[in-house]
C-alpha cells in the first residue's frame, strides 16, 4: 500500500511537473504529447485559462493529475466537464487515486460552473482505465465516437476552405 495522496489545484509553477506526467502518460499509451511546459503555462493559468488541472501529491512529489475543462451538452441540456487527461504513477495504481482525481474534478466542476456530468474518452487499449470508468458508472456515450480535425486540414477549414 502506498501513502495516500493529497489533491490540489495546479499552480503555474507546476507546469514542469504536468509536462513530465504528460510525457509519462504518453509513454504508457504509446501516444507522445505535443504539449510543453510553455504551452501548459500559457494555456492552463491566468484569467483566460483554457483548462484546469488537479495535481495529486504523495511524499511531496506529484504522483497523478487530471486535466479538464468546461463542456456543454445540448442532449443533456446543461454544462459538464470534459476530462482530457487523467494519469496516476504506476506505484499509485489500484489504490483509488484515479477515482479520487475524477471525484475531485466532478466536485470542482459542479461547484465552479454547475456541471452535472463528466465526459471523457479512453484509449481502446487501456483496459485498466476502462475497468475504472465502468466501475465508477461511466458508459459509452450513445454511439458517439470521438473524432478530430488537426493540422493543415484544420487550418484550411478555419480559413473557410470547405470541400
Amino acid at each position: 500500500m502506498t501513502a495516500p495522496a493529497d489533491i490540489r489545484p495546479a499552480r503555474p509553477d507546476d507546469a514542469p511537473a504536468i509536462a513530465e506526467m504528460l510525457v509519462r502518460m504518453g509513454e504508457d499509451l504509446n501516444d507522445p504529447p505535443s504539449a510543453t511546459e510553455a504551452s501548459i503555462r500559457a494555456d492552463g493559468f491566468g484569467p483566460a485559462a483554457r483548462f484546469s488541472t488537479l495535481i495529486a501529491e504523495a511524499g511531496g512529489r506529484p504522483v497523478g493529475f487530471a486535466l479538464y475543462f468546461p463542456h456543454y451538452s445540448t442532449t443533456r441540456g446543461g454544462p459538464g466537464a470534459y476530462v482530457q487527461d487523467v494519469w496516476t504513477a504506476p506505484e499509485q495504481r489500484g489504490q483509488g487515486l484515479g477515482a479520487a482525481l475524477l471525484a475531485a474534478v466532478a466536485a470542482r466542476a459542479a461547484r465552479d460552473w454547475g456541471a452535472g456530468y463528466l465526459a471523457l474518452s479512453v484509449h481502446g487499449h487501456n483496459a485498466g482505465a476502462e475497468r475504472l470508468y465502468a466501475r465508477l458508472g461511466f458508459t459509452p456515450d450513445r454511439g458517439l465516437r470521438p473524432m478530430a480535425l488537426t493540422g493543415a486540414r484544420f487550418t484550411a477549414l478555419a480559413a473557410g476552405a470547405v470541400t
